[in-house]
């Protein structure tokens, strides 16, 4: 198993971390080894990409959106239901501001699945083109509140800056059965990664032009143990699995520690809270350039 080589001239992304929110859950809900009482407040990152060669930006995530009171009356419920605590101190789009660049100019953005801690506020991103599944469109559609039972607002995606990812563009990459070279120059990947929600993604990008790269994993492992193996996927009353598959999420773990395994491959989890206590407001944070392995 290997990723491609990379070519003459291979053109890359620049990695920076964005703050956008933080969230409370219990660790029981994500953690097989957890106590029932214990919490865990993690950040819920996105990331900005900018390519070497071209005057590309790519989020991927958009966090939390400040205006809670907009979510889908099903997602407050459930927030009460867990006891779920989400506090916005800066969204995406401050964090954007606050490094020198305009939400507006971004030209691409992929949530690796719609949930609110990933989707955000689209609104402020008014120029780019956002990627999705057939699978989330799905999910989104028609949305709340014109689908009062719906958890996805109806304003995530733009129905007019869609690009549809089609299952035939799927081809296998390193340890994944199904990615899809975006831009067609090697760049970045978008990986098909099931298990935790119809539809869900990450990002497989190059962060330099001679052999490093970084996944982006969503919620395919929302703690750091989960990678390490140091701990299961939890799935026992009363919070029941954070997965819609578990197995299936069991599964592309697996594949992610072996890509993980890899030389230079860096893994990015969103709610990495380890990784956040070590690099909150270091060079990693736009505008400064998360380094490459």
């Amino acid at each position: 198993m290997a990723l491609p080589p990379p070519a003459q001239n291979q053109a890359y992304w620049t990695v920076s971390a964005l703050e956008s929110g933080h969230v409370q859950i219990p660790l029981a809900w994500i953690l097989d080894s957890a106590r029932e009482d214990e919490v865990y407040k993690t950040p819920s990152l996105s990331f900005l990409l900018r390519h070497s060669s071209r005057n590309d930006t790519f989020v991927v995530d958009l966090g939390i959106r400040k205006d809670l009171e907009n979510l889908p009356s099903l997602v407050l419920e459930g927030h009460r239901q867990k006891n779920i605590v989400v506090d916005v101190p800066q969204d995406v789009s401050e964090s954007l501001r606050k490094g020198g660049l305009d939400p507006a100019s971004v030209r691409y953005v992929c949530l690796t699945h719609a949930h609110f801690d990933y989707s955000g506020d689209s609104r402020p991103f008014a120029n780019a083109t956002f990627i999705l599944t057939g699978a989330t469109r799905e999910l989104v559609t028609p949305g709340w509140p014109a689908d009062q039972k719906s958890r996805y607002s109806s304003d995530i995606f733009p129905q007019e800056r869609m690009l549809v990812l089609s299952t035939d563009w799927w081809e296998p990459l390193g340890p994944f059965p199904r990615a899809h070279d975006l831009f067609g120059d090697g760049s970045l990947y978008i990986v098909d990664a099931p298990g935790h929600v119809a539809g869900h993604l990450n990002v497989l990008a190059r962060t330099s032009a001679d052999g490093a790269w970084v996944l982006f994993v969503g919620d395919s492992a929302h703690h750091v143990k989960l990678l390490r193996g140091e701990a299961g996927i939890a799935d026992r009353p009363p919070w029941g699995c954070a997965h819609a598959d578990k197995q299936q999420a069991e599964e592309h773990l697996g594949r992610i520690r072996r890509l993980a395994a890899l030389p230079r491959v860096r893994i990015m989890l969103a709610h990495d809270l380890e990784w956040y206590e070590e690099n909150q407001e270091g060079p990693a944070f736009f505008p400064g350039v998360l380094e490459s392995f």
